[in-house]
């Protein structure tokens, strides 16, 4: 019978000492809680507590990922859209995250779907897909605003997905293929434009200076005639043999006069 006592009694120190002693770790704390009322906030490390009297609600400081899930939403210029998040944030204050708020990682994600469906609902299509990052850094200031006295602390809210219509992405990829024309036919208006002036410079150098014409027409009879061609055929023009015929008119006078 002592035997059994013993072995109650011992069983009944270490249920006492297994809930009386808590380790929490370096990321962690204890909000205590004695006869119902808040004591303080303690760790990390070997924590005590008073059997039946202290409660203990562990709570942790890392940095919370989380995803919130796709939103329907019209946009203000009446597109609908399916956009999704994800938001980062952590406890500051571990008593006024159990205080302040029944739960406060459900109370998160229901206050970043709500704000991401106000936020997305009043911009615009172009603004949502274009100016993405003012987006984010306005859904983080509102959330922050909100979830300041909870004693959390918004670090960033970045959108993950805009999901567009079948409709919408049809003429997207039309309008993205007419600018892409538009800018290559301005490119191509530009470049004749250019060549047009550089012709008519040519054309005035040619014009003060007809030598250079001849030139030009003997550079191009020898590009000809550096292919692989066994008969060249190429127009001669008069102004190459305009100089011997004045120096034949010249002549022609002259031995005339010596035959009479």
């Amino acid at each position: 019978m002592g035997v059994t006592a013993l072995a109650i009694l011992i069983l009944l120190v270490l249920m006492i000492l297994s809930n009386a002693i808590r380790v929490l770790r370096e990321y962690e704390r204890g909000v205590i809680f004695r006869l119902g009322r808040m004591i303080g906030v303690k760790g990390p490390g070997l924590i005590l507590l008073i059997p039946v009297l202290d409660r203990m609600v562990k709570v942790s400081l890392r940095t919370v990922v989380m995803d919130v899930p796709p939103q329907d939403v019209i946009t203000r210029d009446n597109v609908s859209v399916k956009v999704n998040a994800v938001i980062y944030f952590r406890v500051m204050d571990p008593a006024r995250s159990v205080i302040a708020v029944e739960n406060f990682l459900y109370a998160t994600s229901q206050l970043s779907q709500t704000t991401l469906r106000s936020v997305v609902g009043q911009a615009e299509l172009d603004d949502l897909l274009a100016e993405r990052d003012k987006i984010n850094e306005e859904l983080a200031t509102i959330i922050d605003l909100h979830t300041d006295p909870w004693g959390i602390k918004v670090a960033s809210v970045e959108v993950k997905d805009v999901d567009l219509p079948v409709e919408m992405k049809r003429a997207m990829a039309k309008q993205a293929e007419a600018e892409r024309e538009r800018r290559a036919k301005v490119i191509a208006a530009q470049g004749e434009a250019q060549a047009a002036e550089k012709l008519a410079e040519a054309a005035e150098v040619m014009n003060r200076f007809p030598i250079a014409l001849q030139l030009r027409y003997l550079q191009t009879l020898n590009e000809i005639a550096a292919e692989n061609n066994s008969t060249t055929i190429f127009p001669v023009p008069i102004d190459l043999f305009e100089p011997f015929l004045r120096r034949k008119q010249v002549q022609a006078p002259a031995s005339g006069g010596g035959q009479a």
